[in-house]
């Protein structure tokens, strides 16, 4: 017999939970200038829940070929990746009128 989601009660090959918490996230991607003028990347309004914000942040560093890190229920990356970071995660499954980038 198959695994049941616990939130919507389809089996785990049809739930659709993870597509639907997706499409309700409010995504800001940012440039600050931290100490010494330096650029950082900043990625909030991702719901720790849902998404594993250590491995988004690992996909996105890698992506990016930067360093970076995960605390405070965001995302920071070193330098201006803004563009690169909305593609990234438009293509990983978030609607792209959802992610707004300043």
């Amino acid at each position: 017999m198959a695994e049941i989601c616990p939130v919507c009660g389809l089996p785990k090959d049809l739930c659709v939970c993870e597509e639907m918490s997706k499409e309700q996230q409010r995504i800001r991607i940012r440039l600050e200038r931290r100490k010494w003028g330096k650029k950082w990347t900043v990625i909030d309004g991702i719901d720790s829940g849902s998404v594993s914000l250590s491995k988004l942040a690992s996909e996105l560093k890698a992506k990016c070929a930067c360093g970076g890190t995960a605390k405070n229920e965001q995302v920071l990356l070193m330098g201006d990746h803004r563009e690169t970071v909305h593609s990234t995660l438009v293509g990983m499954g978030f609607p792209d009128e959802n992610i707004e980038v300043q």
